[in-house]
């Protein structure tokens, strides 16, 4: 259900996972985590589900991304009851493994994962390899062509490190 920019149909998930970007060293969230959470609000009024959010304190980050994720999400109207945190993970594998892990008695069959658009490729892979039915929320990346390289470079050496792990099984962490 991967539509550049356009929500899938609001039958095609029964859960919202929103993967974690910086807090900043203030308390407010990056332009990329906002965007996220934007895109996720929007998927949640569409169709109202369980939301996790991911993603654990960094070492210049004042409060765990999950947190201040939850505390935003709430703000735009988010249900509280609806929101799950996974405070824990520090990478894609982690949030989707711990999201996994916070869906198992919620009678989840497919979910949408909420990431920047340059991510969601990668997420979906990680997705299929944890067994999730899952189909990609993309939140576009508005930034000018310094930050589109800086965020497509790191995600292509992402991607070598996920071939690494997958099929060499490489001990990257």
């Amino acid at each position: 259900c991967y539509k550049e920019a356009n929500l899938p149909p609001a039958e095609d998930y029964d859960a919202l996972i929103v993967l974690g970007a910086q807090v900043k060293p203030d308390g407010t969230l990056s332009l990329q985590l906002q965007w996220r959470l934007d895109a996720a609000v929007k998927a949640w009024k569409a169709h109202p589900c369980w939301v996790v959010v991911c993603g654990a304190r960094g070492s210049n980050e004042p409060v765990e991304e999950a947190y201040a994720m939850r505390d935003y999400l709430i703000g735009q109207g988010v249900d509280a009851q609806w929101i799950l945190t996974d405070p824990d993970s520090y990478n894609t594998r982690q949030n989707i493994n711990n999201a996994v892990n916070l869906l198992a008695d919620k009678h989840v069959e497919r979910v949408a994962i909420v990431t920047s658009d340059y991510h969601v490729p990668r997420a979906m892979a990680i997705a299929e390899d944890a067994g999730l039915d899952a189909c990609g929320i993309p939140a576009p990346t508005k930034l000018g062509m310094r930050f589109w390289l800086k965020n497509h470079g790191r995600e292509g050496l992402a991607w070598i490190k996920y071939w690494g792990q997958k099929y060499l099984r490489l001990p990257l962490e």
